[in-house]
């Protein structure tokens, strides 16, 4: 019988096999499709997730040989730049990748785990017990496992066939564009700017609404820059095409915009997307099946949060499903993948529905506008947006444990980088006395004595405990691991 069964090769049902297999899990991914997907979806990651990468040794292999991740200066919120370049704590960090590359290096990280992925395997019906879940697959021999993890896309089988409810909300009232293409030269300011005779300069890799519509202009430097166009109540048919995306772009500015077919190596974007859906699973789990990513959440992807989202969630279930399966966690740590995953994708859900209500054109949304930038001018709330666009304003409960970063995903700290590779729970001792106990042989213990305070770390870097004292620590380890 297999471990665990994942529906979805995509970027979170292969983290979570990796993170599975990290931890001695043997998983299998099932994917419905024949071959990875060539379709440009999402265009970097945003959020903790970059670091949450490099914590696993993975950042590299994205953003090159030696490189570390680093905070941006400036990013993008509900079409208002984002000026975080004087914030005392500045917690967006950026990765401008394409998703295709991203599935690509989680494969081949997949790969040298020894992870099976097996395609062509769609998933068309499901039964469980207390021991296990058996499933069907479409002209395939049924797959026994111990779990099944749901991450195969908003649409879900898996989800469909366990019941889980997926209420929330649908608008229907706008129609977004979105294309490669190639521009004259000298349309192209000196900061990457799409420079529009007629209307002025619309800035690289920002959304910029005006009273008509919304876009924006992203001049990737390895390959055919993107145009997307949003607007409301702008009925269209037929096949999505070059000419459709310019006149939508020459509306929304007021002015022709020149735009000419991609001259760079294919696959090309060009798509059209009606509305948009908001909508959050009633259950995370339902017995011995769990969802995971898209499967349990969809949103609008203003400002780029779905991997980051979709992403924590397997480092969070990862350690958990792995403990389960060991023999090692204490009664109720599975349930606490939906009581603490479900907040966030709550918070992305909000914040993606009032960006999308700010880029809407409008005399009340100007208003709106008008009030909202006054409160970005202040420190204070471009500090809350960022830690809210990053994640890490997430806090979970972990018990008695007190301490100003227990709850908290850990920050940058001496040796951090290098001991969570392995995805164990961490000791951080900056007096090397600290003795785990029973728990020694789950807990990597390492001395740090940079820190003038201890910190308990679970795999997904989240701040368990902190003392400067042994008082509370085999609690908390109680509380997370339980012994053979």
């Amino acid at each position: 019988m297999i471990d665990v069964a994942i529906a979805g090769a995509g970027p979170n049902g292969l983290m979570l096999a990796c993170e599975l297999a990290l931890a001695g899990i043997r998983p299998l991914v099932l994917e419905r499709f024949t071959e990875p997907s060539t379709e440009q979806r999402a265009n970097g990651l945003v959020g903790q997730v970059v670091r949450m990468l490099d914590r696993r040794g993975l950042y590299e292999r994205l953003a090159g040989p030696g490189a570390t991740p680093e905070p941006v200066s400036g990013y993008v919120f509900g079409a208002f730049p984002l000026d975080l370049s004087d914030l005392p704590d500045n917690p967006l960090y950026t990765l401008m990748v394409p998703q295709r590359r991203i599935e690509r290096m989680l494969a081949e990280r997949a790969a040298e785990l020894g992870i099976e992925i097996r395609r062509d395997h769609e998933v068309i019906g499901l039964t469980q017990d207390e021991k296990s879940v058996t499933v069907e697959l479409r002209g395939r021999e049924p797959v026994e496992a111990a779990f099944l993890v749901g991450a195969d896309g908003g649409r879900s089988a898996v989800r469909k066939l366990t019941g889980i409810g997926f209420p929330g909300v649908t608008a229907d009232d706008s129609v977004s564009r979105t294309g490669q293409v190639s521009v004259d030269p000298g349309m192209v300011g000196a900061d990457g700017g799409l420079v529009v005779p007629g209307f002025g300069t619309v800035p690289p890799f920002q959304h910029l609404r005006t009273e008509r519509g919304l876009i924006a202009w992203a001049p990737f430097p390895d390959r055919d820059p993107v145009i997307t166009t949003m607007e409301w109540d702008q009925p269209a048919e037929g096949e999505a095409s070059l000419d459709e995306l310019r006149a939508s772009a020459s509306r929304v500015l007021g002015a022709d915009v020149p735009l000419a077919p991609p001259t760079g190596p294919g696959p090309h974007v060009m798509r059209r997307l009606f509305g948009g859906n908001t909508r959050i699973a009633e259950h995370y789990r339902a017995g011995r099946v769990l969802l995971l990513g898209d499967a349990a959440h969809v949103h609008s992807a203003i400002g780029g949060p779905g991997l980051n989202l979709g992403l924590q969630d397997a480092v969070n279930l990862g350690w958990k499903l792995a403990a389960e399966l060991r023999g090692h966690a204490p009664e109720g740590l599975l349930d606490t993948y939906e009581s603490e995953r479900a907040p966030a994708a709550r918070r992305v859900a909000m914040h993606t529905q009032a960006q999308s209500l700010l880029v809407q054109p409008g005399g009340q949304v100007t208003a709106l506008r008008e009030l909202f930038g006054e409160l970005l001018a202040q420190p204070a709330s471009r500090q809350h947006i960022a830690d809210l666009m990053s994640g890490a304003d997430i806090t979970y409960d972990m018990g008695p444990a007190t301490g100003p970063l227990v709850g908290r995903w850990a920050p940058d700290l001496p040796g951090l980088r290098e001991a969570t590779r392995a995805g164990r729970p961490l000791l951080l001792d900056p007096t090397g006395t600290l003795d785990a106990g029973p728990w020694a042989p789950y807990v990597d213990t390492v001395t740090v004595p940079e820190l003038d305070t201890a910190l308990l770390l679970r795999p997904d870097c989240y701040v368990a405990w902190q003392g400067t004292t042994p008082d509370g620590l085999h609690d908390a380890l109680g509380t997370w691991i339980r012994t053979a």
